[in-house]
């Protein structure tokens, strides 16, 4: 089994985890209605995907 054979420094601990970090949703507009809504995914406020109408919002 392998040991390491010497104490890791912090630098070397920090920068081997600093490409972990969290980052932002990415968020697309809607073509329809101009909200924000997640690319790939149907609007939740219109309910609309590639210009058709997927989920019917009652008004």
């Amino acid at each position: 089994m392998g040991v390491p054979k010497g104490k890791t420094s912090k630098a070397n601990k920090r920068m081997r985890r600093a490409t972990q970090k969290i980052s932002a949703p990415s968020l697309s507009e809607c073509p329809q209605c101009h909200a924000f809504k997640s690319p790939h995914h149907v609007c939740p406020e219109c309910g609309y995907y590639k210009g058709k109408e997927v989920v019917s919002k009652a008004e």
